[in-house]
């Protein structure tokens, strides 16, 4: 079973950034794809970025160029670097591990980008 943690959200103006983590614990597979999904009051969950553990990232059409996906494979950590936000962005951020094997999700953390 994997644990995952998210933290960083918070209360921010337009044009603001936020730094989002997720810490994975728990039986843990070296070959994971980790990401981060987003999901806004009456809206699906939506994929934001993914990243594979030899770096591979793919974002959203809707923030790429603003937001930056990494991860620390010794920490068994993953990143969202989020530039440039706007109101849209508004959501409950979920951080996901996934492998061969099963799904993981975290409990959220809620990003609000208001003036």
């Amino acid at each position: 079973q994997v644990q995952l943690v998210e933290s960083g959200g918070g209360l921010v103006q337009p044009g603001g950034s936020l730094r989002l983590s997720c810490v994975a614990s728990g039986s843990i597979f070296s070959d994971n794809v980790m990401g981060w999904y987003r999901q806004a009051p009456g809206k699906q969950r939506e994929l934001v970025a993914v990243i594979t553990n030899s770096g591979r990232a793919n974002y959203a059409d809707s923030v790429k160029g603003r937001f930056t996906i990494s991860r620390d494979n010794a920490k068994n950590t993953v990143y969202l670097q989020m530039n440039s936000l706007e109101p849209e962005d508004t959501a409950v951020y979920y951080c996901k591990c996934s492998d061969v094997i099963r799904s993981s999700w975290g409990q959220g953390t809620q990003v609000t980008v208001s003036s």
